[in-house]
């Protein structure tokens, strides 16, 4: 490996739900990385040591899953290469620049995809790949409708929340008229939240 390698990603976006972020504990374990985690009500950090270097990948907790977020500097290779498989396979965004002796290429990947890529050396700079229309008609109804339903669903949850506590009053109060009408409200919420996880 080339001593001056090092790969910055910034502005990186994956969502990862529980199962997954375990497996990934696993699969960082196997392939022999030292690591820890740790966690509390809004975030779930791995750290992964590499040589000298300690890496936090900070998992930001979200109404349904997680969230990897941030800017990292990546010095390994291996770890580099496990990044960009997530971040394809996940269909993540990112800008991942890459530093090579002089050299600086900088991709801009959008849904798992370049869209960009330009090279850097010195103060010339050219631009190598772009996709044509930076976001299609599909790909942007793809955006607004994944942050409709996350507001949504707070909306929903927020809702089911409210409800339980009525239908807790009701049932202490023994007003069986209320607590059938929470009851079927329960279960249209029910099938609202089965909607909006498909």
């Amino acid at each position: 490996m080339n001593k001056s390698y090092e790969v910055e990603y910034c502005n990186l976006e994956l969502r990862f739900d529980r199962r997954h972020i375990q497996q990934l504990i696993r699969d960082l374990i196997q392939d022999g990385y030292s690591l820890y985690w740790s966690e509390n009500e809004n975030i779930f950090i791995i750290s992964v040591r590499t040589g000298r270097k300690l890496t936090k990948l900070r998992f930001q907790r979200l109404a349904k899953g997680y969230k990897l977020v941030g800017d990292y500097v990546i010095k390994d290779a291996k770890l580099a290469d496990w990044l960009e498989k997530q971040i394809g396979d996940l269909r993540g965004h990112a800008v991942v620049k890459r530093f090579k002796d002089r050299q600086v290429l900088i991709e801009s990947i959008l849904f798992g995809e370049v869209i960009r890529l330009v090279e850097i050396i010195g103060v010339e700079h050219r631009v190598i790949f772009q996709k044509g229309p930076m976001v299609d008609r599909r790909k942007l109804a793809e955006i607004f409708a994944s942050e409709a339903a996350e507001c949504q669903l707070k909306s929903l949850e927020q809702e089911l929340d409210d409800e339980l506590a009525k239908l807790s009053a009701a049932l202490q109060c023994g007003d069986e008229e209320a607590v059938e009408a929470c009851k079927e409200k329960l279960r249209n919420l029910r099938i609202e939240l089965i909607r909006l996880e498909w």
